[in-house]
């Protein structure tokens, strides 16, 4: 599986969130997904809306291991200032 198809599959459903990023290899993968009203929930909730869509992908074994970044917009904005310093 290519990052730029779990991209996809997470912005066909969490379509209130402004940006989805997704790296990795060989069923590991990490994504990052800003969105505000995301971040505002518990981290459980956070990984159970992530998970959700990709169910599919887990049991197939196309997905091994996910790492999971949720960002609120205000958040994204300094860590991508963040990153750029250093």
């Amino acid at each position: 599986m290519e990052p730029k198809q779990l991209e996809e599959i997470l912005k066909a459903a969490l379509t209130d969130a402004t940006e989805i990023h997704a790296q990795g290899e060989n069923s590991h993968y990490g994504v990052i997904v800003v969105s505000d009203s995301l971040a505002a929930l518990s981290r459980v909730k956070q990984q159970q809306a992530v998970y959700a869509p990709l169910g599919d992908l887990f049991a197939t074994n196309a997905i091994h291991a996910l790492t999971i970044k949720v960002f609120s917009t205000e958040q994204w904005k300094k860590e991508r200032l963040l990153n750029m310093a250093g």
